[in-house]
């Protein structure tokens, strides 16, 4: 076997179609797009366009409602926690807080804090502070010697008038 007779299996590449050729290639003249017409030009993007009729995402009503005002937490799980602990990237004995979780890389970004869940055993005995927690996950953190503390939300003050 030599560099210059390596070669792909027959039929696994296909050479792409030339178009607007001539017509002796089948894919001369119109190249493909059929006659005239809005499709036929360059430079075309009426993706949900309808010819004028209404189209039917503004004809179905709306739903539901997005709350601006919502918290979005990155979530941790007991067994994240653990494997964090036993692979020394978190100090068990010191006070677990969001940004301590972020530096040991076992979240990505602090967001508006962290809210701890119950999924995967703790063994540790630990002290977390937290933005929230399950029920079952304090009660998790207690079972092992441990504690939680939820802290208050940051409530903006407001501008006195």
């Amino acid at each position: 076997m030599k560099l210059n007779e390596l070669a792909n299996k027959p039929g696994s590449t296909k050479e792409r179609i030339r178009v607007g050729r001539g017509i002796g290639s089948g894919k001369g003249k119109t190249g493909g797009r059929g006659h005239k017409g809005q499709k036929s030009r360059s430079g075309v993007a009426i993706k949900g366009f309808e010819g004028g009729q209404m189209p039917i995402h503004m004809r179905l009503p709306k739903r539901g409602f997005n709350n601006i005002f919502r918290k979005n937490y990155a979530e941790v799980n007991l067994g994240r926690l653990q494997e964090a602990i036993d692979a020394k990237k978190v100090d068990a004995k010191a006070v677990i807080t969001a940004e301590l979780l972020a530096d040991a890389g076992v979240i990505r970004r602090v967001k508006d804090g962290v809210r701890l869940l119950a999924k995967g055993e703790l063994k540790s005995k630990v002290t977390i502070q937290v933005a929230g927690a399950s029920a079952a996950a304090v009660k998790a953190v207690e079972a092992a010697g441990g504690s939680v503390e939820v802290l208050a939300p940051v409530v903006p003050e407001a501008a006195d008038a």
